[in-house]
């Protein structure tokens, strides 16, 4: 059983670690909707690696207890032990990607901000920015 939830946590990851790729690649050419189309797709996957994480965590729990007087290496057999390790390496470079998307999503998110305090002035009232109690915010002329 172990090493079924391994594989489906492998895989879910692997989707995952594409799907940032995708967003990546996308939020470089500016295409918004097809990262927003992709959110609840992502969000699902993620929400079932973390199931799977929490059955392979449950099992290695019960491995452990049923043999206390085995270290968790000598429980394993060989693929699991494979399929644990390509978990790490996964793990590590969706940490990158999600370095890399963040920095993107920052960027754009300063861009978009820096525009639109530009077209609706705010001013500090406290802790909080409120658009400008100026009429004439935008003006028109012809």
């Amino acid at each position: 059983m172990l090493s079924h939830h391994l594989q489906s946590a492998l895989s879910d990851l692997r989707d995952i670690i594409r799907i940032t790729k995708e967003d990546i690649a996308d939020i470089k050419e500016a295409k918004h909707d097809s990262q927003f189309e992709r959110l609840s797709l992502k969000d699902e996957k993620i929400k079932s690696f973390e199931a799977k994480k929490a059955m392979i965590d449950h099992a290695i729990s019960v491995l452990m207890s049923t043999n206390p007087q085995k270290e968790l290496p000598e429980l394993l057999n060989e693929e699991q032990h494979r399929a644990l390790d390509e978990l790490r390496n996964d793990l590590s470079e969706l940490r990158e990607i999600n370095k890399e998307y963040a920095k993107l999503v920052l960027t754009v998110s300063n861009l978009y901000n820096a525009f639109l305090e530009k077209l609706v002035p705010t001013e500090m009232q406290g802790y909080n920015k409120v658009a400008s109690k100026n009429p004439s915010i935008l003006e028109v002329r012809v």
